[in-house]
């Protein structure tokens, strides 16, 4: 049984997001602990804190974008993953798979973990452009997802406020960009804090024993 709180608060759009949750299931399996995947708005939590990505707030800077690649390239190699491609579509609106997700998680656990794999693979693997309905409709499908039936509860006004709530309660608890994680209420914001986790996780776990 897992006593932690851990949380992982995401949003499509980001590709260290999309790495990250490729990390995922080795630590839960390594770690004994379950990670409670949380749907954000990006868009959103960047409007609330006057936040902008890394290739808008870099670009003037001269080697900071490549040391970044650099560094990305770096955690692809240790974790081994060999899937990730940029998608060409970038950057991707993400309101409508993002709703998908509240939707998804609305009606069972099983469900969403499915539609959350589906849509990060077609984002980053599959380089999919994942802001346009129909291309939705049809990786939904393809993927033996009810395509229809989760676009129709996008516009459930439950949904849209769910989003909208957990994107408030991030920025209220100190967030301010994906992919962010919570231990309790203890925040580690990128991919490159994992270990940083990680080590914390274990800590707790002892103290627990």
């Amino acid at each position: 049984m897992n006593e932690l709180s851990i949380e992982f608060l995401f949003d499509f759009g980001s590709p260290n997001a999309y790495l990250c949750h490729a990390v995922i299931p080795s630590l839960e399996q390594r770690l004994e602990v379950k990670f409670q995947y949380v749907p954000v708005l990006l868009g959103g939590l960047f409007k609330l804190t006057g936040n902008r990505s890394p290739m808008e707030t870099y670009a003037g800077v001269k080697n900071k974008l490549e040391y970044l690649h650099r560094e990305t390239e770096r955690f692809i190699s240790r974790h081994g993953i060999n899937e990730f491609k940029w998608n060409p579509h970038f950057p991707v609106n993400t309101l409508l798979i993002m709703r998908g997700a509240v939707a998804a998680q609305r009606e069972s656990e099983k469900l969403y973990r499915k539609y959350v794999d589906v849509v990060f693979s077609c984002m980053w693997e599959q380089g999919l452009k994942m802001d346009e309905e129909v291309v939705v409709r049809k990786a939904l499908a393809q993927a033996g997802l009810d395509a229809e039936q989760l676009l129709r509860a996008t516009q459930d006004p439950e949904v849209k406020d769910t989003l909208k709530a957990n994107t408030q309660r991030a920025f209220e608890r100190g967030a301010f960009g994906v992919p962010t994680f919570f231990l309790g209420e203890e925040m580690f914001f990128g991919k490159d804090r994992l270990r940083e986790l990680e080590d914390e996780i274990q800590r707790l776990r002892s103290r627990l024993c």
